[in-house]
């Protein structure tokens, strides 16, 4: 099956297929071939490099470039030492010979041309030489320059750099031969070895740029899902939590005017208007709340725990083999549900962690009531058992500080000198005042 269009000629697959060798081809090593392309510095973060002093590290990052002058200058005593020639023309051969090598530090493609270009012209004026077409001067200069431009371009350039200089070997012994052996074999044994090498490393350290970037998305994405879960799981308990309490008001207020005898009907028509603005709240409450619900959610038959469920929540930590310990200091006076639910959740969190994180460690549980509001903080002690991988490490730390933010509250995270680790919250409560009936002195 043929491409055709309307007055051109059909194009057949095996005239598609050379179109697109040669698109490649003027793609790789043709297109912008003489770009400006400066030799980046290198990495100095690396595990040796991060260990040598500061001013070492800094001329460290030109350690590449160091190294092509350093090829540069050998390929020049090498030439001028194997020439044969007089002093002066050895030393024109030899740097003649070294140019591409310097060339790829600011112009890859262009170093690569140059070399082809150079042993051309060693090819003409040394035709007797046995090793012909590449001799000795110009065999170790193109090698080391296809090496390093493919060091600096892509795998599929490093492939059409081999055809070509097969192909320009292969040319040039058939049209400037004059009868001598072809000798491309070992060039092209050597360049496909090097060439090879180089796009195995490139690859391979793309898959693992390529890796790393997927794994930072990823750990992105489970910090996202892992706050929107928190997210909506706190906004499920807050949920039930106002609900229930907009629906007493509205059933208070609908049997309010039975409690008094004769009640005005200014008072009637207020309690009518507080039942119908509850129930009307209610109602946007659980459309607005209520679609974060899962479709398998199902409220909890249990009401929310609260700070007086402390006790029962350390016992079972306690069976779990955590060592904990409670303190109580201030005025023991009833909370909003919300700071009630959130508090619990933070301790129950955060012991949580200690039994991951530091197996065998003690902890201590401190709950401070104060005029303004509720202190919050959970210390355990360094672990003394193994600590097992645990994926996703963090998660709860996150859902203990956005329940803190959702009340306003301020939380510190860290370890301590000793090793262990501290979360301290403080929670502030508008208006809250001490019940000297539950003060336990």
């Amino acid at each position: 099956m043929t491409e055709t269009t309307p007055g051109a000629t059909p194009r057949t697959p095996e005239i598609r297929l050379a179109s697109g060798f040669v698109q490649s081809l003027r793609q790789s090593l043709i297109d912008d071939a003489f770009a400006y392309r400066p030799l980046p510095p290198m990495r100095t973060d690396g595990p040796l490099t991060r260990r040598l002093p500061n001013r070492i590290r800094v001329e460290a990052a030109h350690l590449p470039h160091a190294v092509v002058c350093g090829v540069a200058f050998l390929v020049v005593v090498f030439t001028s030492v194997s020439s044969g020639l007089p002093q002066a023309a050895s030393l024109v051969m030899g740097l003649l010979a070294a140019a591409p090598i310097a060339m790829t530090l600011v112009r890859p493609l262009a170093a690569f041309w140059a070399a082809v270009a150079v042993t051309m012209i060693f090819s003409v004026v040394s035709g007797s030489d046995p090793n012909w077409p590449w001799i000795p001067a110009t065999f170790f200069s193109y090698l080391a320059t296809v090496t390093l431009v493919a060091m600096r371009t892509s795998p599929r350039t490093a492939g059409w750099m081999w055809v070509v200089t097969l192909s320009i070997g292969i040319g040039t012994s058939i049209v400037l031969g004059h009868g001598q052996d072809i000798n491309v074999g070992p060039m092209a044994f050597a360049s496909a070895i090097a060439l090879l090498a180089v796009s195995i490393r490139t690859i391979r350290k793309q898959a693992e740029q390529e890796v790393t970037a997927q794994q930072e998305v990823t750990a992105v994405e489970r910090d996202r899902r892992t706050l929107l879960e928190e997210r909506t799981t706190i906004a499920r308990e807050l949920h039930d939590v106002v609900a229930h309490h907009m629906s007493v008001v509205a059933i208070q207020a609908e049997a309010a005017p039975y409690r008094v005898k004769n009640p005005p009907p200014e008072l009637e028509a207020a309690f009518v208007t507080i039942r119908e603005n509850a129930v009307a709240a209610l109602t946007e409450l659980r459309r607005v709340l209520g679609v974060v619900r899962s479709a398998d959610y199902e409220a909890p038959d249990a009401p929310q725990p609260t700070l007086a469920s402390l006790d029962g929540l350390l016992a079972n930590v306690r069976e779990a083999g955590l060592r904990v310990d409670k303190t109580v200091t201030g005025a023991v006076r009833e909370l909003p549900p919300g700071v009630e639910l959130s508090a619990y959740r933070i301790i129950q969190e955060a012991l949580s962690n200690t039994l991951r994180h530091a197996p065998g460690a003690g902890a201590a549980v401190e709950v401070s009531y104060v005029l303004g509001g509720l202190g919050l903080r959970i210390v355990n002690e360094p672990g003394t058992g193994d600590v097992r991988p645990s994926p996703g490490a963090g998660q709860g730390v996150t859902g203990m500080r956005e329940r803190v933010a959702m009340l306003e509250g301020e939380m510190t995270v860290g370890e301590l000198p000793s090793g262990g680790f501290e979360v301290a919250v403080f929670i502030p409560v508008a208006g809250s005042r001490p019940d000297p009936a539950k003060d336990p002195a």
